[in-house]
């Protein structure tokens, strides 16, 4: 089974705001926009997602570094094990390409995002 690392998601009230902090401050770069929800940017290779709350999904939100997230080629398998080791299966929904994705708990109140690889 292979995982790799995809983005790590930030939620706010603010968009633009949040956008232009990690631009100034960080160097982070545009790479592209999710209509009606927010940016794509690169902070030196790794890629935040920044978005407001997103209404089609249902599990609990956050404002701040909601969740990291991890693309994988073997879907069933991943959450097979995560559900074996105890962890919590939040929601899963269908991705923008059509495939599976699964918002899952993590330590502390915090979640993890898996993507089935398209």
């Amino acid at each position: 089974m292979a995982i790799s690392f995809n983005h790590v998601h930030i939620k706010t009230a603010d968009v633009a705001k949040t956008v232009q902090y990690y631009i100034d401050n960080y160097g982070a770069t545009k790479k592209s926009e999710m209509p009606g929800r927010g940016w794509q940017l690169d902070l030196h290779g790794t890629q935040l997602n920044i978005t407001t709350l997103i209404s089609e999904q249902n599990h609990e939100q956050h404002l701040g570094i909601e969740h990291m997230a991890v693309t994988t080629d073997d879907y069933a398998g991943l959450l097979a094990k995560l559900r074996k080791n105890g962890v919590e299966v939040l929601e899963e929904l269908k991705g923008s390409s059509g495939n599976r994705v699964a918002f899952v708990s993590a330590t502390d109140g915090s979640q993890m995002e898996i993507i089935e690889k398209a």
